[in-house]
């Protein structure tokens, strides 16, 4: 068993160490400028550019909703009295009478 132990343990250390190391790149070397120069010239203008094609009509939009209904109106005024009508015709005079009538009423039965 002490062998196996051992064996295993140089075993192990020389597979690791048969990896590559890793490399490391130099930094890279940056210039750095030195004080600026005068401005340059001002550019040409450059020319208008040509105008854009119209765009397509938008689509018709939506029916809007149907309204409120409408308050009750107000009650109408009272019409105008009327005119007072025209007079009636006048009746005849009456006569003097030659016959008397005597109305006698018939007798009612008791109930029992």
């Amino acid at each position: 068993m002490r062998y196996s132990m051992l064996f295993a343990a140089v075993t192990a250390a020389l597979a690791l160490s048969a990896c590559q190391p890793v490399v490391t790149s130099p930094p890279t070397v940056v210039a750095v400028p030195g004080p600026a120069g005068p401005a340059g010239p001002t550019g040409a203008t450059a020319e208008k550019g040509a105008t854009g094609a119209t765009g397509n009509t938008g689509n018709t939009g939506n029916t809007g909703n149907t309204g409120d209904t409408g308050a009750t109106g107000n009650t109408g005024n009272t019409g105008a009295t009327g005119s007072t009508g025209a007079e009636g015709m006048q009746g005849e005079r009456g006569k003097k009478g030659t016959e008397t009538v005597v109305v006698v009423p018939v007798p009612v039965p008791a109930r029992q």
